[in-house]
């Protein structure tokens, strides 16, 4: 398997993945919000913190899904990069409010780990080749007359 179909099937994985969770919280952010592995939530008003975080989570996948669609293979590389700086946020989130470790880690570290690893790919896959330098011919020597 070619390393473009490789970074291909990753990258619509994590589209795919970051739209499904977006939607969670848009949709059901009160059964949502305990998977996310802080120890406690908003309540009330403060609810729609939640719905924010599922429409970041959204962005940042149609972000992806717009740049993979369209053929931006290298700066979908750099923002496969950028956009794994989001999961490791929530994981310094969720270990910084005394969350769950296991979640912190193994959702969100392994998240942002895998972010950066499919975006080092992908620009490794769009890197230019390189060359060593033309050589120059050798023209002949003008003859005398």
């Amino acid at each position: 398997m070619s390393l473009k179909r490789i970074n291909t099937v990753v990258t619509t994985a994590f589209i795919l993945f970051i739209i499904w969770f977006g939607l969670e919280f848009v949709l059901a952010p009160e059964s949502t919000a305990p998977t996310f592995g802080l120890p406690s939530w908003p309540s009330g008003d403060g609810g729609g913190f939640l719905v924010i975080k599922g429409i970041r989570d959204l962005t940042l996948a149609l972000v992806l899904a717009v740049l993979l669609l369209t053929g931006h293979r290298r700066a979908l590389g750099w923002v496969l990069l950028a956009e794994s700086f989001a999961a490791f946020g929530d994981m310094t989130t969720v270990l910084a409010h005394d969350g769950s470790t296991a979640t912190a880690l193994g959702v969100h570290g392994l998240t942002a780990a895998a972010m950066v690893g499919s975006g080092l790919l992908m620009l490794r896959e769009t890197r230019k080749p390189t060359t060593a330098p033309a050589t120059p011919t050798a023209t002949p020597a003008p003859q005398p007359a």
